[in-house]
């Protein structure tokens, strides 16, 4: 998350957390999970009361456990294939929490259920995203590549629903919606054309005497 700020946050601003963690002898995989946890709560019990603004900050707040457990797991040599697996599932929740809540949110308070449905979309476009690279290297494959990073969804939503707290201008959130769902589809296009094209040249490097596929 926020992989773009990683050297200056995760070098400068929280290396004195990172490092009071580690004295007190707490896990990267425990600061993964409260982090989690504070995501989710400020997502769903703040952003469904139209509690915006306050809803963004506890989750930024919380969205910064992901560079500190990361920081840890490198410094104290507790890197392990376990943590990256803990790491990429609670960030899934994380951000099902996240566009959950503005689902909710559309649902109630901002009453407006063509973007329950808009929401709901980015939520799932989202999954598949993520998913889609994974399942692709699960299978010896490539699937990076495309325009809806997790990191630029995360933080263009949160940035965009803040100000349109700030601001009362809805329609900032709004864009950001369709935006994402532009995004969301085109990325998930775009990476099954692309594992499609490597699974096509190794089955024409194992059966070289088949048809090509249409």
């Amino acid at each position: 998350m926020l992989d773009r700020f990683k050297a200056f946050w995760g070098g400068v601003v929280l290396a004195p957390f990172v490092n009071l963690f580690i004295r007190l002898g707490i896990s990267p995989d425990t600061v993964t999970l409260v982090g989690t946890l504070g995501v989710a709560a400020g997502a769903l019990v703040f952003l469904p009361q139209g509690e915006l603004l306050i809803g963004v900050l506890v989750i930024t707040a919380f969205v910064f456990s992901d560079l500190i457990d990361g920081q840890m797991a490198r410094k104290t040599g507790r890197t392990s294939k376990f943590g990256a697996f803990w790491d990429s599932t609670l960030d899934r929740l994380g951000d099902g929490a996240v566009f959950g809540g503005l689902v909710l949110y559309f649902a109630g308070p901002g009453d407006y259920y063509l973007y329950v449905c808009v929401t709901l979309y980015c939520l799932v476009l989202g999954s598949v995203t993520s998913y889609a690279r994974a399942r692709a290297e699960s299978l010896g494959m490539d699937a990076k590549g495309g325009i809806a990073e997790r990191a630029d969804r995360l933080v263009a939503i949160l940035v965009m629903t803040g100000l349109s707290a700030i601001f009362d201008l809805p329609v900032l959130m709004y864009v950001t919606l369709w935006a994402l769902a532009a995004a969301n589809t085109y990325t998930v296009v775009f990476r099954i054309l692309k594992v499609r094209r490597q699974a096509l040249a190794e089955d024409a490097m194992a059966h070289p005497e088949a048809p090509p596929a249409t």
